[in-house]
């Protein structure tokens, strides 16, 4: 899904979470090449190697993203996670979130025998020095939104692009670089739900996101499902 569409529809996800009119709700997707800006500072522009022409050529959008955090690549190859949940009443607690996320990604890389970590002072997933998985999220009147982004197959080539989360020293890692096989991303998301769903206190229930659109389409009529 293209980053602007996932963005305009995570907005619609929080406000219908807000108003109660939705239960809590994970995205899981694939973006097509996209560089996504924090809120912090310049949001990363000064950490992007590429010119416009170079990014532009290579079909490199860059988006205003409204999260926590530095300049992120996001591409195929790569899951990118959007919990859409009401923080309210008894989790309302930015750090505690945080790290939760942090322990649903290290309990996924655990499932395939890697042991992932955390690095004083950063935030994300770690493997020794190496990133795994980057955290950037967005809470308003405590419903989230944005999340993370876990490397399965992603060229990481993508990352000398950007100054990865802003750390000058900072390299990607992917699963299929731990694991020195192929790893397609459709058996990674059940574990990664699995594993939001035990952390949050959650009963997980796949839903398509086209499934997803046309419950939004019945009080948006502006959202347009695709084919």
């Amino acid at each position: 899904m293209p980053y602007g569409e996932a963005l305009a529809l995570q907005r619609s996800l929080v406000e219908e979470r807000r108003a109660g009119r939705i239960t809590d709700t994970l995205l899981l997707l694939e973006h097509p090449h996209v560089l996504t800006l924090g809120v912090r500072g310049d949001g990363g522009r000064s950490h992007i190697l590429a010119t416009a022409d170079a990014l532009a050529a290579r079909g490199v959008e860059v988006f205003e993203a409204g999260r926590g955090g530095d300049v992120t690549y996001h591409g195929p190859g790569q899951l990118v996670g959007y919990p859409i949940v009401d923080l309210n009443p008894d989790r309302r607690d930015v750090h505690r979130y945080v790290r939760d996320l942090e322990d649903v990604l290290i309990r996924t890389a655990r499932d395939y025998g890697i042991t992932a970590g955390r690095v004083d002072g950063l935030t994300g997933v770690w493997v020794g020095r190496e990133k795994l998985a980057a955290i950037g999220v967005h809470i308003s009147r405590w419903v989230t939104s944005h999340g993370f982004a876990y490397n399965v197959s992603t060229d990481l080539r993508n990352f000398d692009l950007i100054v990865p989360c802003g750390i000058a020293e900072c390299k990607a890692t992917s699963l299929e670089k731990l694991l020195r096989r192929s790893v397609e991303e459709k058996e990674v998301s059940p574990r990664i739900a699995k594993h939001l769903g035990e952390l949050l206190g959650l009963v997980m229930k796949e839903a398509s996101v086209k499934a997803i659109l046309e419950k939004l389409e019945q009080v948006e009529p502006q959202l347009e499902v695709p084919a």
